[in-house]
């Protein structure tokens, strides 16, 4: 944040989130703070509000460096986000953290970044790397370290597992907050897991399991991300619990960026009745309070980090402030783009179709039934489609072939089927897979499925769709990510526009799904239940161990 804030007055109706007020006002705005904010009599037709802070996000899942993240969301009014960096140090490590905070300082934009508490998420899948209490405990000791990121391991919070305490205990001794993340625990279980000094949940899928968190002490983030979206279910809770309420994406992906970002979620908010300043304040004042953050509210004194809108019935930002430096203004970033290196982590084995042949052990299969606007997943059980005496994918029964390989070191895939993505022929793949960020793919055969992969491994890392297993048709797409193999270090509306194309292409082959890489993505997520692969085999997340393919 090189540039400085020049010396200006504002006028408009400006909104205290602090006292709960709107007044005709002046703001004064000197060396990138708030000097003074003066009440008129008269004041220019706009409203002046905090920067918009979206209170959980991982800044990888845009596909976008952090400098490129803030470039679209400085648009939207968006000024800070709480950001867990774990995707990057699943692949790099502590020095995978530092890349972020240095890549985010360079822009002025504020990036809350927290010290990964899980890497890897489980035991149970290969990473890049590993943070135990000591590296955590580093972290921790950082100045740009905020707040203990998301705590997954919630088994390991209610065992008391001795590496998660330890983590906890850290986190105490440096005073700093420590975020949940603990789908569908209720109850007692609910209750202990606050207790460890855990407190927040943005996990949460119902309004039952919503309130149950409140009462155990948590703050409920409702999440509206490209892959999971709970807003519908949650916002009513603004009415009986707004101080214990906040707004987050969780994961968005670069086309959704640059359609909108927490703006989004104020404007169906107060669509839906919700009243103004308690929907401000869950993007803003809730969030800057519960942890600690030194983002601008408004106040005298505080860092000049504001928007201007034109009216709450429209909500169009028209100009975005951070530390006084006008960073947007009427749809268009005025952060200037920063030229970046692209560390990476990617040793994977190519593929033959050969290598993806299972044999039929019984004639009855799990499936995972990935669900649109969810990170959870279904289990149930099929007639397999055998051919030869091998199991195979069956595109009319929407029963895919799914792999998920090591791309750390060679070895080869693991495999089971998933219905949902409802793809009539290709293949798509990815090496963004939450957490581990190993290869995952699903095609409709086994020639489509190495011939994506193949590409992702000559890459080193991308998300890519072929439309079938010949090699020589031009049906290929591939949008390379060479940073940590997650990210891109190219202009944002850039790969926006890239990944819509790619999207597109994926629609073409059948899918239904709005977002299939995301929902891809999260197909290797172990912490959700209830099936999920790894690298190393099927997983059952409601017993938290491995499972059989067959029934």
């Amino acid at each position: 944040m090189e540039k400085k804030s020049a010396s200006f007055r504002i006028s408009g109706q400006v909104a205290d989130v602090v006292s709960g007020t709107f007044f005709p006002g002046e703001v004064i705005v000197e060396n990138g703070r708030i000097a003074a904010i003066e009440c008129v009599s008269s004041a220019e037709d706009r409203y002046i509000l905090p920067g918009l802070i979206d209170a959980h996000v991982h800044i990888e899942s845009s596909m976008l460096l952090p400098s490129e993240f803030a470039r679209l969301a400085v648009v939207h009014g968006t000024t800070a986000t709480v950001s867990d960096p774990h995707e990057i140090a699943n692949v790099l490590g502590m020095e995978g953290v530092k890349f972020m905070i240095r890549n985010g300082k360079k822009v002025p934009f504020r990036f809350f970044f927290g010290a990964p508490s899980c890497v890897p998420a489980t035991g149970f899948e290969t990473s890049g790397a590993y943070l135990g209490p000591a590296e955590v405990e580093e972290m921790l000791s950082w100045p740009e370290i905020r707040y203990l990121a998301e705590m997954m391991n919630f088994p390991g919070v209610l065992h008391q597992d001795g590496e998660v305490m330890a983590k906890l205990a850290a986190a105490a001794k440096y005073k700093k907050t420590v975020d949940g993340h603990a789908p569908g625990v209720l109850g007692e279980d609910a209750r202990r897991y606050a207790a460890a000094g855990i407190s927040t949940d943005h996990e949460c899928f119902t309004r039952e399991e919503a309130l149950d968190k409140i009462r155990a002490g948590m703050k409920v983030l409702i999440r509206e991300g490209s892959a999971a979206r709970n807003f519908d279910e949650l916002i009513g809770l603004i009415e009986d619990y707004p101080e214990m309420i906040m707004f987050c994406s969780d994961d968005k992906h670069p086309d959704d960026l640059i359609s909108g970002h927490i703006n989004l979620l104020i404007k169906r908010a107060l669509k839906s009745g919700y009243e103004l300043m308690e929907v401000l304040r869950a993007c803003t004042l809730n969030p800057v309070r519960h942890y600690g953050l030194d983002a601008g509210l408004l106040q005298p004194g505080d860092k000049a980090d504001f928007i201007i809108i034109d009216h709450p019935e429209y909500f169009n930002v028209q100009a975005t402030f951070v530390d006084g430096i006008k960073v947007a203004e009427n749809g268009k970033s005025l952060i200037e783009r920063v030229q970046e290196e692209s560390p990476n982590a990617f040793n994977a084995l190519k593929l033959t179709p050969g290598m993806l042949a299972i044999e039929a052990v019984s004639g009855r299969i799990k499936v995972q039934q990935a669900l649109a606007g969810q990170l959870i997943t279904e289990k149930k059980v099929v007639a397999a489609s055998v051919d030869e005496g091998m199991v195979v994918s069956d595109p009319e029964r929407d029963i895919l072939k799914m792999i998920v390989m090591n791309r750390y070191s060679p070895a080869e895939p693991a495999m089971d089927f998933v219905s949902g993505f409802g793809l009539k022929r290709g293949a798509i793949a990815s090496t963004v897979a939450h957490d581990s960020h190993n290869i995952i793919a699903v095609g409709a055969d086994d020639a489509s499925i190495a011939r994506a992969v193949n590409m992702l491994v000559e890459a080193k890392g991308g998300i890519a769709c072929v439309e079938g297993a010949d090699t020589q048709a031009d049906d290929v797409m591939i949008l390379p990510l060479p940073v940590a193999g997650i990210m891109s270090a190219e202009d944002g509306y850039t790969v926006a526009e890239n990944y819509k194309l790619i999207n597109r292409k994926v629609k073409n082959l059948g899918s239904s799904l709005d977002a299939p890489f995301m929902t891809l993505s999260f197909m290797a997520l172990l912490v959700i239940p209830a099936l999920k692969l790894s690298d190393k085999g099927l997983f059952d997340g409601n017993t938290f161990s491995f499972t059989s393919l067959f029934e």
